[in-house]
């Protein structure tokens, strides 16, 4: 199967995955996934995605997300950022929070939408966190109780996961129920690894993509248009809003000026317009007067202060 580069394109589905900072737990306690839960169903009002699955788990989490015209980059900066902030302000830490990048796997949901539906959640259920299925209707840190109609998260696409098993609503549940009690059996807990879930260390020829072969050509085919369509905002735009943010002239940032706020300015345009929007380091280097060795040290000075200040992400939304 032909490798694909991390893809992020409005409409598909992905199962996403993220992981405390050498596997620290994220949540401590239901105030914490409280406060989580409302951010994400906030987010998936906002950005109108759809969420067909979701667990929360002690120092990880799985979502099963179609995004909207935002795109997933943008829904999972905005949750993990705000995230981030929370948990550290209350337990008084310093430092990243999240492993990595969280990890994304595109997926061919004409196939395997039922399969990973069930594979997320019966995660608390194969974890031991609850005991049996009668008590995972009720968990109310996993979408299957929303689904079951037990517990509510707005924003969860709970019609569009049941007409996968039915018309009627309460038919759709009683299916659904049933083929979530059928993942219980080792064999049908195996057959989604197997086929390439997104799970650490289970082998898949390309750990982008959940697909046949098939599915892999025809997202090299998006990918390509979506770079031939895809505008971001323009590098100078860019610069006009921080510079605005921050009350100074855009010419100040050519001149050999050394000041704490002028460094600061430059630190955060190289990180939106490079790390954020995706322009090289030479081009935003010819607006900030540093070379591209420059900008890239400049875009990680940028991402403290933006991770301390995420109003700031909104200064590239177009």
């Amino acid at each position: 199967m032909p490798r694909t580069a991390r893809l992020d394109i409005p409409g598909l589905t992905y199962h996403v995955i993220a992981r405390g900072v050498n596997r620290c737990d994220l949540f401590l306690d239901d105030n914490d996934r409280r406060k989580f839960l409302r951010r994400f169903s906030d987010l998936l009002t906002e950005t109108q995605t759809q969420c067909f699955a979701w667990t929360l788990m002690s120092n990880h989490f799985h979502l099963l997300l179609r995004p909207g015209q935002s795109g997933l980059a943008h829904l999972m900066r905005r949750l993990l950022t705000a995230y981030a902030i929370y948990f550290n302000r209350r337990y008084d830490r310093s430092g990243h929070l999240f492993q990595n990048r969280y990890r994304s796997i595109v997926c061919d949901e004409d196939t395997y939408l039922h399969e990973l539906v069930r594979y997320i959640h019966l995660n608390p259920l194969r974890a031991g966190v609850v005991k049996e299925l009668n008590e995972l209707d009720e968990y109310p840190w996993c979408g299957h109780a929303v689904v079951m109609g037990k517990k509510a998260l707005p924003g969860q696409a709970v019609n569009e996961v049941l007409e996968l098993f039915a018309n009627n609503g309460a038919q759709g549940r009683i299916r659904y129920r049933s083929f979530i009690a059928d993942g219980l059996d080792l064999d049908a807990q195996e057959k989604i690894t197997r086929r390439g879930a997104a799970r650490e260390g289970e082998p898949f020829p390309d750990p982008h993509i959940f697909g046949d072969e098939g599915f892999a050509e025809r997202l090299q085919t998006l990918q390509q248009r979506e770079r031939r369509s895809k505008k971001g905002v323009p590098v100078d735009e860019i610069v006009k809003r921080v510079c605005g943010e921050y009350k100074i002239e855009a010419g100040e940032l050519v001149r050999n000026t050394r000041t704490a706020k002028i460094a600061e300015v430059r630190a955060v345009i190289c990180y939106l317009a490079v790390r954020i929007v995706g322009y090289s380091g030479v081009v935003v280097g010819r607006y900030v007067n540093l070379e591209r060795a420059g900008v890239s040290r400049a875009a990680a000075r940028g991402e403290l202060v933006v991770k301390n200040c995420p109003q700031l992400l909104k200064l590239v939304d177009e």
